[in-house]
């Protein structure tokens, strides 16, 4: 059954959606990075390191940032994986993406707001915040991206993507090379050629996001807040249209 849906899931345009949320996890991250002391709210690898650093370095004011992150970030895949605990029909499976990315578009929305509001106090309190709420809503999407077990995407951890990109890229170039049994449902059920695609798509995405943001970041920080919004909303639309709504496999 995880096997059809997948199928499904990509046949019926769910790429877009995918590499939207790729996109506001990268821009998310650049935003933590640059204007939130330092420290990533989607990439909780590269946040485990700034946490082992920082405590290393006994800088204890940016080890608990990154420790405030990760549990920001807890938070928001255990409300994710509630809202996407749903399991039946072709719709079903729709509906326990689309609840979750909703939440998500919400917390992002009060983020922006909060980030960029003239009368929001610059301080500690409102650093946490912001850190909290962009952690929670990237633990949201990523439950919300596991939901449609797509094999060897992901949205805001990278490192397995590529590791999965490069072996797929193996496999399909005929070089000897020995795969594990997890790995043979993404050539069998997604195709490898359009998988691959979609792999190499996230890890472009992930970075012309970052890119992006560091550009506009002090040039035009609005725009650079909003997108991650606007972002979301895209990602509903096709979440809904009839285009992107998965169909049983037989």
């Amino acid at each position: 059954m995880a096997d059809n849906i997948a199928i499904a899931a990509d046949k019926e345009g769910w790429a877009s959606p995918i590499l939207l949320l790729t996109w506001v996890a990268g821009t998310v991250d650049a935003i933590g990075y640059l204007g939130l002391g330092h420290v990533f709210t989607a990439n909780m690898t590269g946040n485990a390191v700034l946490l082992g650093l920082a405590f290393g370095q006994g800088q204890f004011l940016a080890a608990f940032r990154a420790l405030f992150a990760l549990g920001g970030f807890i938070l928001g895949v255990m409300i994710g994986a509630i809202l996407a605990h749903r399991a039946g029909t072709d719709v079903d499976q729709r509906r326990a993406f689309v609840g979750p990315v909703i939440v998500e578009g919400l917390v992002l929305a009060v983020f922006a707001v909060l980030l960029h509001l003239p009368m929001i106090p610059r301080n500690q309190n409102t650093l946490y915040i912001l850190i909290g709420l962009s952690a929670v809503a990237m633990g949201v999407q990523s439950a919300a991206v596991r939901r449609l077990n797509l094999p060897g995407i992901a949205t805001t951890v990278l490192t397995g993507t590529i590791t999965s990109l490069v072996a797929g890229l193996v496999r399909l170039l005929h070089i000897p090379y020995v795969s594990s049994p997890a790995e043979e449902p993404a050539a069998s059920a997604l195709g490898r050629s359009r998988h691959l695609k979609l792999q190499a798509g996230v890890f472009i995405v992930y970075v012309a996001a970052a890119t992006t943001a560091a550009i506009f970041e002090h040039r035009v920080p609005v725009i650079v807040g909003l997108s991650p919004v606007v972002a979301v909303g895209l990602v509903l639309y096709f979440a809904a249209s009839s285009a992107a709504r998965p169909k049983a496999s037989v």
